[in-house]
């Protein structure tokens, strides 16, 4: 199953980690081919995360309803025909749309390899498992630091784009080719009406909602940042120039690809010993807030353990998505995550659009620079969100109550 199950799911999901994170690179092309100000490149890279939630409730009934292979295999198709807009694309609400239809299309990268690793491979090994399959999203992220920096030395980003969405294509092709249909897979087979119930019980789950706040404000931020964000703060607040940027780009996702199977790895082993994910959780996050706070001051000395640490902890309550959808029937499953992934994206569209508007604020020199004022409200407002979700997690203590399995 490694081969012809988890291979093609991973290579999928490596694009999606690729386009959701070449703008950071991209930007000072962008702001200089098309004359964008801080407010409309937050918004042109996070209409992707907007798009993609957008996507998720009814990528949930189609996991659910048809299964993994033939859904993700589907919308990747959208994905190649967005690169390829936007590769043409000569106007801002062209480039908008490209990046919108980009965002639906690897809307299902994370879940529907989840919904297929739960089938396929032991329970107690899902943490290690969906870990593993993160680091091949965080190969797609750092193909798109130092990489693609290097591509735009012999090529034109309009060019990049191309290429990209012809791979993307092969990667629908091999999925929907090379992925087998597992015989008695759980299948949700009511109608419109039964789909809709299952998500009200998703989402009117105590249980769903103590969990999910740290989660999406966490996921939310690192993905705001690490997407787009951190490279204009190393510009502006470190100084760096392009190449130095992208270099730290790369440490960021360096130490994403450390952090995903370790940290799955950890879980699973304390799982063995009776220590369960929600313990682990809190502890990472605690970690994860305390690497933002020099982010937040500006100051800029450690960049380089800071920033990989920040890569390291940041995906650390991916650990919910291998526990959360144990709490309900395995029909709901595809359900469960898109539902938490639909959240997490709409915050990250908000983060990372809200950064912008934040440092936009602000007037910046005229080699294009924003003051560290600027970058200080923006990351501020962010962690106190995130701390505010944290203590959320302790103080909401809900009732348990028996499981019901809907007829869905």
């Amino acid at each position: 199953m490694l081969v012809r199950v988890f291979v093609p799911f991973a290579f999928a999901y490596f694009f999606s980690h690729l386009f959701r994170t070449v703008n950071a690179v991209l930007a000072p092309n962008l702001v200089g081919d098309l004359g964008l100000d801080a407010a409309v490149l937050g918004l042109l890279t996070s209409v992707y995360f907007l798009s993609f939630a957008a996507m998720q409730l009814p990528l949930g009934i189609l996991l659910d309803r048809f299964g993994a292979r033939r859904s993700e295999s589907a919308l990747l198709l959208f994905t190649a025909a967005g690169a390829m807009l936007f590769a043409i694309a000569d106007s801002v609400p062209l480039l908008i749309l490209a990046r919108a239809l980009i965002g639906l299309g690897v809307s299902a990268g994370l879940a529907a390899a989840f919904k297929a690793y739960r089938g396929w491979f032991p329970i107690p090994r899902l943490p290690l498992v969906n870990g593993c399959h993160m680091v091949f999203g965080s190969l797609g992220a750092l193909a798109a630091t130092a990489p693609v920096e290097m591509a735009l030395g012999i090529a034109h980003w309009r060019t990049i784009f191309l290429v990209m969405g012809a791979l993307t294509l092969a990667a629908a092709a091999i999925l929907f080719f090379v992925v087998p249909e597992r015989e008695g897979e759980p299948r949700s087979k009511g109608g419109l009406r039964e789909q809709i119930t299952g998500i009200l019980q998703i989402f009117t789950s105590p249980i769903f909602w103590r969990v999910t706040p740290v989660v999406v404000s966490t996921q939310a931020a690192h993905i705001a940042v690490q997407t787009l964000w951190a490279g204009p703060w190393l510009k502006d607040v470190a100084g760096l120039d392009r190449a130095d940027v992208s270099q730290y780009l790369l440490l960021i996702t360096a130490g994403m690809i450390v952090g995903f199977p370790l940290q799955g790895a950890v879980a699973e082993r304390l799982q063995r010993f009776g220590i369960p994910v929600t313990r682990v959780i809190p502890v990472g996050v605690v970690l994860f807030f305390a690497v933002q706070i020099p982010v937040v001051l500006g100051w800029t000395g450690a960049l380089a353990f800071v920033w990989s640490a920040y890569g390291f902890l940041g995906c650390v309550t991916i650990l919910a998505y291998a526990d959360l959808p144990q709490h309900f029937p395995p029909a709901l499953s595809g359900r469960v995550i898109t539902g938490l992934n639909m959240l997490v994206f709409v915050m990250a569209f908000t983060f990372q659009w809200g950064i912008g508007l934040v440092v936009n604020q602000w007037t910046p020199t005229a080699d294009g620079v924003y003051p560290v004022e600027a970058y200080q409200a923006a990351f501020g407002l962010v962690l106190a969100v995130e701390i505010a979700s944290f203590l959320w997690y302790f103080l909401f203590r809900p009732a348990r109550r028996p499981a019901q399995t809907p007829r869905v």
